[in-house]
């Protein structure tokens, strides 16, 4: 039998466990585990570890009662009202902010209106001397913003003698009441022989820098140079030299490029400004510079001329349309915008040959201002013609860069014209340019004051002023249309047969099929070819496939574009 061993404690354990405050935290950070049974088939069990943070409690925030002890605390009323104030400055900051932004913020800037040579039609009268009053009721039938008259080329460098200022002066004050500018045609390319340039240039060999002055090598001139028009040489003898002469008798031309030419026509250009003239159209501008080599003209291969002295005989390739025209008109053109930035400078006759006309450094661009050129109107009236008018009128303005605004001249309308003045006067007058009216033309005694009133009201719509322009031609009608973003377009149609036409433009081109009826031509409804047509009224709605146009005759018509999808 074994005897049973007491077991005495010696202390062991305690050194081993350690003390019994250390026993006691053991035992209160115990954490229970229970084993919970789950599904009995797959022997899941659940183990639920209990307290995980040793049977604290998480925080869970001050409740309402302790919060609510300091509620008027100094501090934290004091803290709130900072917050309080701080929070609504912030928010009428942001505001205010956000306003100073709204109206310091750059603007889109608005489509400037035409100046005004570009806005209305120009009424073209006679010489300065021959003007009446009664031209001013001339001019507002037209609704024009501009009255031409034409200066006497001897008086174009003597316009600061009292006299000719004096007539200029009244001129110009018969317009004032009516807002109209007075434009002058000018002839500056040659003076007489009695001009203050001449006298200068036979007293002083320097001043004879301002013409073509070639000593004499011979009893022969230098050139076979004719006189414009004519069959006699271009030379005139004078002090022992050649001075060329190529406008008529005791005429001589100037170097319009030289120091001295443009110190003169400057000056004049300037003064006639500060009298109140407000557009220039200068004559005679392909002639403003020859070919310094003085080399004879070659014959011309199209000439109709049978006799060798007769100038039309010739090219004019060496006194024509030379290197540099372009920028002597730029020069000029500065001379005048320098004075006045509503002042313009153009030309008085079509330019034949736009790239003469172009500056050297400026791309395609001019150095004039409402280039006259094409044959387009003439064409447009004529009682037969086999020509593509759309071709024709798109290579005008593509031979101008398509950013000229052209000088249409209704002078240029033939007499005899199958197609009613007020359809021509309609349909040229809504196309980009500006038509020049003689008053002694078809197109100022055959058209009424209602018409120009009306096209005057479409040329001020924002279409005409910066609207695109696109050009139709179907079945021998030719149209366009001048629409911008935001505006109602308009469309015109003209008709240069003698009968009626379908206007089918819709088939091919983005265009409505309805549009409203804006203006018709005088003769539209007695001249439809038909007796029993239905008569189109104005402001009424008509189908564009439907739509008979008469002959002869203009239909303008206004529409909301298509939008294309």
């Amino acid at each position: 039998m074994v005897k049973e061993e007491s077991f005495v404690a010696d202390g062991a354990d305690e050194e081993m466990l350690g003390t019994g405050a250390a026993d006691e935290k053991l035992a209160e950070r115990r954490d229970e585990v229970k084993f919970i049974k789950g599904d009995h088939q797959n022997g899941d069990a659940k183990i639920d570890i209990g307290n995980l943070n040793g049977g604290k409690q998480s925080f869970t925030g001050m409740s309402k009662e302790e919060l609510l002890k300091y509620a008027n605390d100094p501090f934290w009323v004091r803290l709130r009202w900072i917050f309080f104030v701080s929070f609504w400055l912030i928010w009428v900051g942001m505001l205010v902010g956000a306003i100073l932004i709204i109206i310091g913020a750059p603007k889109c800037a608005a489509p400037q209106p035409l100046p005004w040579y570009k806005r209305g039609l120009h009424a073209k009268f006679g010489h300065v001397a021959d003007f009446k009053p009664e031209d001013v009721q001339a001019a507002q039938k037209l609704f024009a913003s501009g009255a031409i008259y034409e200066l006497p080329a001897g008086q174009t460098y003597e316009v600061k003698k009292p006299d000719v200022e004096a007539q200029i002066k009244q001129l110009v004050d018969l317009y004032k009441p009516s807002d109209i500018k007075i434009i002058l045609d000018l002839t500056p390319n040659y003076v007489s022989n009695s001009s203050q340039l001449m006298r200068d240039a036979l007293a002083n060999e320097e001043q004879r820098a301002a013409f073509v002055w070639v000593k004499a090598a011979g009893s022969e001139p230098p050139n076979n140079w004719k006189k414009v028009g004519g069959n006699s040489s271009a030379w005139t003898q004078l002090e022992g030299s050649y001075v060329l002469s190529q406008f008529g008798e005791g005429n001589y031309d100037l170097k319009m490029n030289s120091t001295l030419v443009r110190r003169e026509l400057g000056g004049v250009l300037q003064h006639l400004v500060g009298l109140g003239v407000q557009g220039f159209r200068l004559k005679n501008t392909k002639f403003y510079l020859i070919n310094d080599n003085l080399a004879d003209e070659e014959i011309s291969h199209t000439t109709k001329e049978l006799n060798m002295v007769d100038y039309g005989f010739y090219t004019h390739s060496q006194t024509t349309f030379q290197s540099g025209l372009g920028d002597v008109l730029y020069d000029y053109l500065g001379m005048v915008k320098n004075v006045s930035d509503d002042a313009f400078l153009s030309v008085a006759e079509d330019i034949i040959r736009p790239e003469a006309y172009v500056l050297s450094q400026a791309g395609d661009a001019l150095g004039i201002d409402l280039p006259m050129y094409g044959e387009f109107i003439r064409t447009l009236s004529s009682s037969k013609t086999n020509k593509k008018l759309q071709q024709q009128l798109q290579q005008t303005f593509m031979d101008t860069a398509n950013t000229s605004w052209l000088q249409w001249n209704f002078a240029d309308v033939y007499v005899d014209t199958s197609s009613h003045p007020s359809a021509l006067a309609l349909f040229m007058s809504l196309l980009p340019g500006v038509p020049v009216v003689p008053v002694d033309s078809i197109e100022y005694a055959n058209v009424s004051e209602p018409t120009y009133s009306q096209i005057q009201q479409l040329r001020l719509s924002p279409s005409y002023m910066h609207g695109e322009l696109q050009v139709f031609e179907v079945d021998q009608l030719i149209a366009y249309s001048r629409i911008k973003s935001g505006s109602p377009g308009f469309f015109v149609i003209f008709n240069p047969t003698d009968l009626p036409h379908l206007s089918n433009f819709t088939a091919d081109h983005k265009l409505p099929d309805k549009m409203t009826v804006s203006y018709l031509s005088e003769n539209y409804n007695n001249n439809n070819g038909n007796a029993n047509a239905t008569k189109v009224a104005q402001s009424t709605k008509v189908n564009l496939n439907e739509l008979q146009v008469a002959p002869h005759s203009t239909i303008v018509l206004t529409y909301v574009p298509v939008k294309s999808e």
